[in-house]
């Protein structure tokens, strides 16, 4: 949804990490989008978002809730300086997997840091070279420092994971409902889509707008929503 949704902007994208699921589907995915005002357009995305559908997994045909947990964080360039001191991390390497892991898992190329002291971890595989991918996870974990240190300085004295509600029933941002109806609605601003294939593909600008407008106004039921930061 979101890859469709930064094609249809003119946005450039760059998968960083993708693991099947166990039996079907994504476990997780990291990818970076490259564009104007991005992260501002996104940033009320991170939560947890549900999907209700006949499994195409049951032979039964029942309705089945799954749930996805997002999260959006800016990149940030050079000039901004990040203290990330090398004993604080855990750098493991083992061999990609994954959508196009045939042909980079020869060695092992892809990358995982830990960083100690907060327990944030990114991984990286999309490049052949181990070099590339431990300089591509250096960068997204530098930018998940630096937000881990905005978050600290909010009004709220929570860590950046403790944003992430519990991917459980109630806990939801938006409700995809493929059955017994078909709308997506968004359960903070209230912002509803009948056409919810269309939003599956990428249609997410009333979704986007209403946060950004219920934000301004004050209205969006989002703790982690700062006036401060510009979007």
């Amino acid at each position: 949804m979101y890859l469709r949704w930064a094609e249809q902007q003119g946005f450039k994208t760059e998968i960083n990490d993708y693991q099947d699921g166990e039996e079907a589907g994504i476990k997780s995915a990291t990818f970076t989008i490259i564009g104007d005002y991005a992260f501002g357009q996104l940033a009320g995305e991170s939560g947890v978002h549900r999907l209700v559908r006949i499994s195409p997994f049951d032979s039964a045909k029942r309705r089945h809730t799954s749930f996805a947990s997002v999260y959006v964080s800016p990149e940030i360039d050079e000039t901004i300086y990040v203290d990330l001191k090398l004993e604080d991390l855990r750098i493991d390497t083992y061999r990609s997997g994954g959508k196009g892991g045939q042909h980079v898992n020869t060695t092992d190329s892809a990358v995982r840091m830990t960083h100690l002291p907060t327990g944030i971890v990114v991984q990286c595989q999309n490049e052949r070279s181990q070099h590339k991918n431990r300089e591509k996870a250096m960068k997204m974990l530098r930018s998940r420092l630096y937000e881990y240190e905005l978050e600290k300085k909010r009004a709220v004295s929570r860590k950046v994971e403790d944003s992430k509600l519990e991917i459980n029933f109630g806990s939801q941002i938006r409700s995809y409902v493929l059955q017994p109806y078909r709308i997506a609605k968004d359960h903070r601003t209230k912002v509803e889509v009948g056409d919810v294939d269309k939003v599956l593909d990428g249609y997410l600008e009333p979704f986007l707008r209403g946060y950004l407008l219920a934000k301004r106004r004050g209205t969006a039921n989002d703790a982690a929503a700062d006036d401060d930061l510009d979007v």
